[in-house]
């Protein structure tokens, strides 16, 4: 096995578990995110459901070893991803009116391949980590 056939494949529909998360901010009601990775790119498209039942869409792309732009809340974040091991670390900053806001992003994959885990360790996120579920065919199916 060579270095990188021990980094994960985040490609697949995965779903918030509010349960185990820890999350900074409002909580939305449910957040699915769809990954497709064929490395050196991921493509992450999500779809937010706010508790008031407002429905919001945010697609972002990222290269490995290379730095992106995306739009974050309307405004341009300069965006790099590289891998720590079997971690992804994906680094956003965005320069807001007031002051730049950093986010720092660990992506990490359970053994079994059926949890996804976010983790803002050192951000302006800090303590926030998202437990997503891979979801089954059927239930990507079903929408």
């Amino acid at each position: 096995m060579n270095y990188t056939d021990s980094r994960p494949d985040f490609t697949g529909v995965w779903e918030l578990n509010l349960e185990r998360s820890i999350l900074r901010g409002s909580t939305p009601k449910r957040l699915v995110i769809e990954i497709e990775h064929r490395e050196p790119r991921l493509v992450q498209q999500m779809h937010l459901v706010r508790d008031d039942g407002v429905e919001k869409r945010m697609t972002f792309a990222y290269e490995t070893g290379a730095e992106t732009t995306n739009s974050l809340g309307g405004a341009p974040a300069r965006t790099s991803a590289r891998w720590e091991g079997a971690e992804l670390i994906v680094e956003s900053r965005v320069t807001t009116p007031c002051r730049e806001v950093h986010f720092e992003d660990h992506w990490s994959v359970s053994d079994d391949g059926r949890t996804l885990t976010m983790a803002h360790r050192d951000d302006d996120l800090a303590g926030q980590i998202s437990v997503l579920e891979k979801r089954s065919r059927a239930d990507e199916s079903a929408g």
